[in-house]
């Protein structure tokens, strides 16, 4: 039985849904960029009455809101919120939906490794993500063509749209993490979406705060669009931090889905 092949096929559904809802949303928010350019100093009055911290808490930059990146590092944000769902959705039924489904006794008599499991299910979660980000991509590539209204740092366009995968590997093992120690999850989406806007709510409080520490407690502000922006780099300890997650998440769930009792049929 090639587990790989089946479990990518099994997310074939939820791909497809996830790509064309964040294609969509990539359309909405980037066919809004030529009427905020063509009224820029009428729409920056209207939001210099929004309170600082509001338009902070939001990633709302007054000075570079107006061109094509500064405008699409604030649409980003929603863009990544978006795809964390996804992956954490992916990540949280990776291993729990076998107990859910009671299919797990079915797959552990088969002559293969729990090692090898885990593995193949991690892979095929991950291939969905890189397909999801690749019409991702293509998508968000062609519509900054098709609406700018002058030339921008097309190298800097792709950093911040990379991140967009950081994000969703991040979240893909924190997902994979709770689905071993979490016996029985018996809603996906609920503990998803929990988990994910919990993330986002601590990061629009980092955003409003002046203490640095709180960006080290979601992984939304890792990947900082206004940084990347001015320095064309991304800050060297968060996207390290990123790797320490992804390797201790994934890590601990192999150890302790090798060692720990299914509960079967």
């Amino acid at each position: 039985m090639n587990i790989y092949t089946h479990e990518l096929r099994a997310y074939t559904k939820s791909t497809i849904i996830w790509t064309i809802s964040l294609v969509a949303l990539v359309i909405l928010f980037m066919s809004i960029f030529p009427a905020f350019s063509k009224d820029a100093e009428e729409f920056k009055k209207l939001l210099e009455g929004y309170p600082e911290p509001v338009r902070k808490a939001i990633g709302l930059n007054l000075e570079s809101f107006t061109s094509l990146l500064g405008f699409y590092s604030y649409v980003f944000l929603y863009f990544s919120l978006c795809g964390a769902i996804q992956a954490m959705n992916i990540g949280t039924s990776i291993l729990s939906k076998e107990v859910r489904e009671k299919t797990a006794d079915f797959l552990l008599t088969k002559p293969v490794s729990r090692s090898k499991i885990i593995t193949s299910k991690i892979l095929a979660g991950v291939t969905s993500i890189v397909i999801t980000n690749i019409c991702f991509l293509i998508a968000v590539t062609f519509m900054a063509s098709y609406v700018k209204n002058d030339s921008y740092d097309q190298g800097t366009f792709l950093m911040i749209s990379i991140t967009l995968l950081f994000i969703q590997l991040i979240f893909l093992a924190i997902g994979t993490f709770v689905s071993v120690i979490v016996s029985k999850i018996k809603s996906v989406i609920a503990v998803s979406l929990g988990t994910v806007f919990t993330f986002f709510i601590i990061g629009m409080l980092a955003s409003t705060s002046d203490d640095e520490k709180l960006r080290y407690l979601s992984p939304f502000k890792y990947f900082d669009s206004a940084y990347i922006i001015k320095n064309s780099s991304y800050e060297t300890p968060f996207v390290i931090l990123a790797i320490l997650i992804i390797g201790a998440s994934i890590s601990a769930g192999y150890i302790i889905y090798i060692k720990k009792d299914i509960h079967t049929v």
